[in-house]
């Protein structure tokens, strides 16, 4: 007796990488016993056995559902518009990582029934490929070439490979596929060049480069004793700057000191008119005590040797006095000394 059976069957497992498309296949036969009407469900059995099925896509009473699953909104759809034809299969679009999974197709048709399981893989292809260098560039020193894919899925493999020059590795060269080491051991000028590094799994590759430039070992006793004379003229530049602001600070501290004491010290000036009157009003008490007896040895101080600041003036400056007329006392009677009063004249003169 014939019934409802699949025939997709040979395939059970798929590996696709991120991004592209893939088709699960689930073609089926029906059978004349069969007379129910027809459902097709695609589920997604998880990885714990604890958590339910997730139904992806439905056919039942000649209607598609497929709002579901939504991280595959979008995503997915049957391969024939028409399942009734006999294929069921599923299309899923802009595969991601997380669409790694068990999917299982079921058929029903009463009283037919029948399912079949594929498992899916999707795979990132190796992106990011850096490559760098460890280790010195000089001759005689070991250098190690470093490459890593910043995306890819595992199992990820790399080889070097010389893009220059002889196109060949170093006879000294070990490479470790698995980490995307390439150590040259004793390098030599020789070992200068371009060098390519290609990453690849089981869905794709991808590839970076570098420039390798062995040189003669540096002079590091010349470099070290570079570094110490401009450490040292570095310094001594630095203590002649501080002992010039230093002496300058010092300079300007004594200037207002200085300064400072002057303004203390000296008195203020006196006036003209004052010292001219000190001067002439002791003359005349020194004359005024003076008696007849005592008058031998006095000698008469020239009038030309008043301090001339007290008289000095300009010639615009200069009044002009009429000649003195005092009618002098009789000074016997009081027992004193006469005393010349000094006049000035028209031209300014003393008389």
């Amino acid at each position: 007796t014939r019934s409802l059976s699949i025939t997709s069957a040979d395939q059970s497992m798929f590996e696709k990488a991120q991004g592209e498309k893939v088709t699960l296949p689930c073609t089926f036969v029906l059978s004349e016993e069969d007379e129910g009407p027809l459902d097709i469900e695609w589920v997604l059995i998880p990885a714990d056995n604890q958590k339910k099925e997730q139904i992806i896509i439905m056919y039942a009473v000649d209607r598609i559902y497929n709002h579901y699953y939504a991280a595959m909104t979008g995503r997915m759809q049957f391969t024939n518009p028409d399942p009734r034809s006999g294929d069921g299969s599923l299309d899923i679009l802009n595969l991601k990582s997380a669409d790694t999974g068990t999917y299982q197709c079921k058929v029903k048709k009463a009283p037919g029934v029948q399912s079949q399981k594929i498992q899916l893989t999707v795979l990132v292809k190796p992106a990011r490929t850096k490559c760098s260098i460890e280790g010195s560039q000089e001759i005689g020193k070991d250098v190690i070439l470093k490459c890593a894919s910043q995306e890819g899925s595992p199992l990820l493999s790399y080889d070097w490979r010389r893009v220059s020059g002889t196109q060949e590795l170093p006879a000294t060269s070990m490479l470790n596929k698995n980490t995307g080491e390439l150590l040259l051991k004793n390098a030599s000028q020789d070992y200068s060049g371009t060098y390519s590094c290609v990453a690849s799994n089981r869905v794709g590759t991808d590839e970076c480069s570098i420039e390798l430039n062995v040189t003669p070992p540096i002079n590091t006793a010349g470099v070290i004793a570079g570094a110490i004379i401009g450490t040292l003229l570095g310094l001594s530049l630095l203590a002649f700057l501080i002992f010039c602001c230093c002496k300058k600070h010092r300079e300007k501290k004594y200037e207002k000191e200085v300064h400072h004491e002057i303004r203390e010290d000296v008195p203020p000036p006196k006036s003209r008119s004052s010292t001219a009157r000190s001067y002439i009003g002791s003359n005349r008490s020194s004359l005024g005590s003076m008696s007849p007896s005592n008058m031998e040895g006095y000698t008469k101080t020239p009038y030309s040797q008043v301090p001339s600041e007290d008289f000095e003036r300009t010639s615009g400056q200069n009044p002009t006095f009429a000649p003195s007329k005092v009618a002098a006392p009789n000074l016997s009677r009081m027992g004193a000394v006469p005393v010349m009063i000094p006049a000035q004249s028209k031209d300014g003169s003393i008389v």
